[in-house]
């Protein structure tokens, strides 16, 4: 199954529209998980139109007032992925987000809120964290896409460019 993951879009509050690249990238995906701060619905909208969409709320997104589930768990294959804005201090903090990531029970982790993309493979959890393509923070505008098949998961942060999408690939094994 190919997951497109997307976070910290801020939309209308920091960025008009999602870009169009991001469209691109997700064409042929088959399930969205965006970790958080879409700030309106119109966001999950219109990714709804590209594929089924699973989101979590956000800091922001309760500061405008989206009611949405603060967790998400599903299993695809044989991983079960848990979806999470991820908001701990200092942001990105990997201890916090595997104490996270064990109280749900999963084996893989989606978290947002750094606005900075990362894979960390820790022992019996891998982190993932599609950053902002919209409001990037000390790293290029990026999403992130997942194939997972039976025992195998494949994440790629894809950095949005004006004209070309950069890969960093994981491969990896639970």
């Amino acid at each position: 199954m190919l997951i497109g993951l997307i976070s910290d879009t801020h939309i209308p509050e920091r960025a008009n529209k999602i870009p169009e690249k991001v469209l691109e990238v997700f064409k042929g995906v088959e399930m969205i998980m965006h970790a958080g701060d879409l700030v309106s619905r119109d966001v999950l909208e219109e990714l709804e139109e590209v594929a089924p969409t699973i989101c979590v709320q956000g800091n922001m997104d309760r500061m405008y007032g989206l009611k949405i589930p603060k967790r998400e768990v599903i299993t695809v294959e044989n991983f079960t992925i848990g979806l999470d804005h991820g908001e701990v201090y200092p942001r990105g903090d990997t201890q916090q987000l595997k104490y996270i990531g064990m109280e749900m029970g999963v084996d893989v982790l989606v978290t947002g809120h750094t606005h900075t993309p990362f894979i960390k493979e820790l022992e019996n959890l891998v982190l993932l964290n599609p950053g902002s393509p919209t409001v990037p923070r000390m790293s290029d505008p990026t999403v992130m896409l997942v194939d997972v098949e039976k025992n195998d998961l494949n994440a790629q942060i894809i950095k949005l460019g004006d004209s070309t999408c950069k890969s960093l690939n994981y491969k990896g094994r639970i």
